[in-house]
């Protein structure tokens, strides 16, 4: 590598500890050898404000020299890193996995995505400066553990040399709501980290979530009385409610265009078409690719697999059963480990990073190579809509998707109630029949929602496909919509439907009526006035549909026990109730001037 930071030595000011190093870092005399692993539990690490945290720090049980160090930073308690800081131990690489603060052992109160940045520099320049440590700092994780790797770097500690951020979660993005959408999940992970010790036993209690989250949905009480419902005052549940939008509070933890522009580190983000934060990986990565320099950006590699949230960790080859072929299984550990090989110890670069983005094409089992995100595409498809009757209100009564306007009929609508509960009657947490679950993709194989619109919603199918096709990357979609309602939130939700009627989730995006124009700043709905509704946050898909297969879409108001519920009043969503309710009817143009069309990317191969 041409860059300077993945050429430095062991920095000048250690080179004066080297007698001490020598000393400590001794090898266990053979016989007293019981691993080659050699671990130090309780380690502390002093920040800057006097806070002591504390980890575990795994070593080659042979180490004789000073060896980069890899930091896990976590709030889910450091032994969660066990395994993986074993594997990277034994393959010459020190890994420091710590409780961030007021978590695990280490001092402080927790404060959720407020509390890792300053620490983590803080962190990671002590780690440099063991006698163990040849002073070259990388990180390690997924999820919460991908979010403040990008918390940490934007602080610039001179001894971090790269991240490899995983699923990374982006505030305001894809957490603790989606496009200004909140989800009860938010009380499961705030009482998963409150106090000092792991919570794993309340947090895998499904039957307990269900019941909280049902009370809530069933009596139409207020999303602001869940953490009431759960019974844990001790979060910062409430504080959340007073921030529905990506406002500061959220975005003071993401690296400014500034900081951006500043990192001169190689970057590998990794994430999948269905990973519950594949929206924060990827916004993370389009802010860098917007605001860093040159040079960093040329070292900021993307990898999207078929996983889920979990898979993104370790490869998984099917996700809800839905299954992919032997390329979805690459050995993320032995990417890693290449990755920072190249970083921390100047090998060649991975095998697998032909170009700075990786994706893989489900359906063809083949991985696509481009030279950034907006590339993966190279072609798209331009459908509109239309059907008989204006009520294509179900799978076997839906209109059309085609590519040129046929104006049968200008517009559809359909109701939606807030206070009909049978679509949540129907859901069941264990079977994956839960909105959230499927609308993030855990279940992409079910149909139960498509299947069960109860009035509210409209469907529409594009004719079989003649050949094969590639589709890969971010469909749009513009509808032009009237409510009655001054408020209301649609959900869209697209599927390939295959030549024996089966059905995969591909893509959806969601979407608060009052925030069509902004994420920031409402607006409420003039009734009977149509506006332009933009659709534009669609998660990244990519997939070979098959020939004869259909695309389908839903757009309909989500009604979950597993979302926030929108009862259409106009009020603060987060405090209102039944008592609030109204129905809402919406009416979708799709004629004469309000000319509404779904765009859909297109990877076209050159023909050999």
């Amino acid at each position: 590598m041409s860059s300077k930071r993945l050429s430095m030595g062991v920095p000048a000011g250690l080179l004066a500890t080297a007698l001490l190093a020598a000393a400590l870092l001794a090898p266990f005399p053979a016989a007293a050898q019981l691993s080659d692993v050699q671990m130090e539990w309780g380690v502390t690490i002093p920040v800057r404000d006097g806070t002591n945290l504390h980890g575990t720090v795994y070593r080659p049980a042979d180490q004789t020299e000073p060896l980069p160090v890899i930091l896990g930073f976590t709030p889910y308690i450091s032994d969660v890193y066990h395994g993986k800081a074993r594997y990277y131990a034994k393959r010459g690489y020190v890994f420091a996995a710590v409780d961030v603060r007021g978590r695990g052992n280490s001092e402080g109160e927790f404060e959720p995505f407020h509390d890792a940045d300053k620490d983590g520099h803080d962190v990671v320049e002590w780690l440099a400066a063991q006698p163990w440590s040849n002073g070259k700092v990388a990180m390690y994780g997924a999820s919460y553990g991908g979010w403040d790797q990008w918390t940490t770097a934007k602080e610039l500690p001179p001894s971090l040399e790269s991240i490899v951020p995983a699923a990374a979660a982006y505030l305001g993005t894809d957490f603790p709501f989606v496009h200004n959408v909140f989800v009860p999940y938010n009380m499961t992970w705030l009482t998963f980290t409150s106090g000092n010790a792991a919570q794993s036993t309340i947090f895998a209690d499904a039957e307990l979530w269900s019941d909280a989250f049902s009370e809530r949905y069933f009596n139409h009480r207020p999303f602001a009385d869940l953490d009431r419902i759960v019974g844990n005052l001790t979060t910062r549940f409430q504080t959340w409610m007073e921030h529905p939008t990506p406002d500061e509070y959220w975005l003071a933890s993401a690296p400014s265009p500034e900081q951006l522009a500043a990192m001169d580190i190689p970057i590998l983000t990794i994430t999948g078409h269905y990973d519950g934060d594949q929206r924060g990986a990827l916004q993370h990565y389009r802010m860098h690719m917007r605001h860093g320099n040159e040079a960093a950006k040329a070292r900021h590699y993307l990898v999207i697999g078929p996983w889920n949230h979990g898979g993104v960790g370790t490869s998984v080859d099917q996700v809800g059963g839905l299954e992919f072929g032997p390329g979805a299984l690459v050995p993320q550990d032995s990417l890693r480990k290449a990755w920072y090989d190249w970083t921390l110890k100047d090998g060649p670069r991975p095998w697998f990073l032909e170009k700075r983005v990786a994706v893989y094409i489900a359906g063809r089992d083949a991985w696509e190579y481009a030279d950034a995100l907006e590339e993966v595409a190279n072609d798209e498809l331009t459908y509109h809509f239309d059907s008989a009757d204006g009520r294509p209100n179900d799978v076997f009564h839906s209109g059309t998707l085609s590519p040129e306007p046929t104006g049968n009929t200008p517009s559809d609508s359909y109701v939606y109630d807030p206070l009909d509960t049978r679509p949540g009657e129907l859901e069941d947490h264990e079977s994956g029949n839960n909105l959230s679950h499927f609308f993030w993709g855990e279940y992409p194989l079910s149909e139960h929602f498509a299947l069960n619109l109860f009035g509210n919603g409209l469907v529409y199918h594009t004719e079989p496909f003649e050949a094969e096709t590639d589709l890969a990357g971010f469909m749009e979609f513009d509808a032009w919509m009237t409510l009655d309602v001054p408020d209301t939130d649609f959900m869209v939700t697209v599927y390939e439907i295959r030549p024996d009627g089966s059905s995969v989730f591909l893509t959806g995006d969601i979407m608060r009526a009052r925030y069509r124009n902004s994420r920031t700043v409402e607006e409420l709905v003039t009734p009977g006035e149509a506006n332009l509704y933009r659709f534009n946050g669609f998660q990244f898909f990519a997939r070979q549909i098959a020939r004869g297969s259909r695309l389908r879409l839903i757009l309909n108001s989500p009604n979950s026990v597993w979302l926030q519920k929108n009862y259409n009043s106009g009020g603060r969503v987060t405090h209102e109730s039944g008592a609030d309710a109204r129905t809402a009817t919406v009416t979708f143009h799709h004629g004469g001037e309000y000319q509404s069309r779904l765009t859909v990317p297109v990877r076209r191969r050159p023909v050999s």
